[in-house]
């Protein structure tokens, strides 16, 4: 087969599965296989916001339309919190939306980093929310608001934490498979939910008691754990933005040295996503190895840290000679 038609062929599984390239590499594995990996686990990210979108404002409408008729500020503060996890769904998915486009001669490393701004705006959002229950709680203390019970109330704070239980366990699951930021953030998000939800039903069992000022004092709690989550989120999303280390790298020297050829390994450099790792390093070779056997040993190192690091998506080896002795 000859260049031209191998160019054919190549444009033509390109465009099957929609990828922007698909260079072959020396062991037999394509890009395109890599990049349609990376696409597969975006689109059940999306699936999966998608449904828990839905969930997310039908939880959040029960609690926020029944808080309102009962002047539960607790349960209207419940219910917000419920909506900001709706409303960060949304961010997350315009976010993947955006992370999907190719590389290009503007971002030559891609648009992933956008899924990462998506989860510190969800750790923004979260903040917030905080100062916003807070206020609600403080005037309803100061006005001496006094809420209705029933025994629906404490149904739907039930009914809901279940529904938030299931989508917090299936959505921390699925994204430490897929290594997104997008769903571990908003599992986080789900989990503060479900103890703000617990603080709510003390609060109104003690309403129910006759101690009504334990109702803004829950919207407090709630504010409390909705703060600490805000931190847990932009936490993790600072290590990519700040080009934190993904990976440990005297793992990643301990690998490259056991390509047969490789001397030393050093000024090893890793940045980027958890599931999209940039990775540069330096090895040292024999001076008096060919160029064309260096290459070789380079692209050995390449493939041998790519099947070790399933998350690394690029790779670039600087080689140096080393004098015999």
């Amino acid at each position: 087969m000859g260049p031209a038609h191998r160019a054919v062929v190549r444009h033509a599984v390109c465009w099957v599965h929609g990828l922007p390239g698909l260079a072959m590499s020396r062991r037999g594995q394509t890009n395109g296989e890599r990049v349609f990996a990376e696409d597969a686990a975006a689109r059940e990210t999306r699936m999966i916001l998608w449904i828990i979108l839905g969930l997310n404002w039908g939880v959040a409408a029960a609690k926020l339309i029944y808080g309102l008729m009962t002047g539960s500020i607790g349960m209207q503060a419940d219910g917000i919190h419920s909506s900001f996890d709706g409303m960060s769904n949304v961010i997350g998915l315009f976010a993947l939306w955006v992370a999907s486009y190719p590389p290009d001669a503007r971002y030559p490393y891609g648009h992933k980093k956008y899924e990462t701004f998506a989860a510190a705006a969800i750790g923004l959002l979260l903040f917030g929310t905080c100062l916003y229950i807070l206020r609600n709680s403080y005037l309803h203390w100061r006005e001496s608001v006094v809420p209705q019970v029933t025994g629906l109330s404490f149904a739907i704070m039930l009914g809901t934490m279940a529904v938030n239980w299931g989508v917090m366990m299936w959505e921390r699951r699925r994204g430490e498979i897929l290594k997104s930021e997008i769903l571990v953030a908003d599992s986080l998000h789900t989990a503060s939910d479900i103890l703000s939800s617990l603080s709510v039903l003390i609060g109104l069992a003690a309403v129910a008691m006759g101690y009504p000022l334990l109702d803004p004092i829950a919207g407090v709690v709630i504010a409390g754990f909705i703060g600490h989550t805000g931190v847990l989120v932009l936490k993790e999303a600072s290590r990519s933005l700040s080009d934190r280390a993904r990976l440990d790298a005297d793992a990643i020297r301990k690998v490259a040295l056991t390509v047969q050829g490789v001397r030393c390994c050093d000024e090893i450099r890793t940045r980027g996503l958890a599931r999209h790792v940039f990775m540069d390093l330096c090895i040292h070779v024999d001076s008096a190895m060919t160029i064309a056997r260096a290459h070789i040993v380079a692209h050995d190192v390449e493939d041998r840290l790519k099947q070790v690091f399933p998350g690394v998506a690029e790779v670039v080896v600087h080689v140096e000679p080393e004098d015999h002795g």
